[in-house]
Parts: structure tokens; sequence; C-alpha cells
């Protein structure tokens, strides 16, 4: 699988995450901030060989602006 980084968030500082990198997939793979609330986690059914990542909205906002696709 090939990356193509997108987009960071500004509140990363020097590190990369979250990030959004595009694949050769025709999918994208997210890198984010591991969710960990109980209530959060209580609302989703996530199986074993899944997990949820938080990403801020600057990240998402930019993707759409530029209509990556």
């Amino acid at each position: 699988m090939k990356l193509t980084f997108i987009r960071k968030t500004v509140l990363s500082g020097n590190t990369n995450c979250p990030s959004l990198y595009r694949t050769d997939r025709d999918t994208f793979v997210v890198q984010g901030w591991r969710v960990t609330d109980p209530d959060a986690l209580a609302q989703l059914q996530i199986p074993s060989h899944e997990t949820v990542v938080e990403v801020p909205v600057d990240v998402l906002a930019e993707v759409l602006a530029a209509k990556v696709g």
C-alpha cells in the first residue's frame, strides 16, 4: 500500500498526528488520537480487529475544501 500524505492538524505541532493519507487502493488511512472514553465507546460496536480514532475538524475541512478525489 502506497500512502500519500494529505493533511495534518494545526494542533499536531511537530508531530504528524492526527493526519489523513490517501492510498493507492482508493481508500484513506487516518492517523488520530485513540478514543478511550468509555461512554463514547459504549455507543459503538467495534470488532476486536478495529479501533476508533478522533480527528480534528480542520483536517477534514481542508480535505473537503480541496475536493480530494
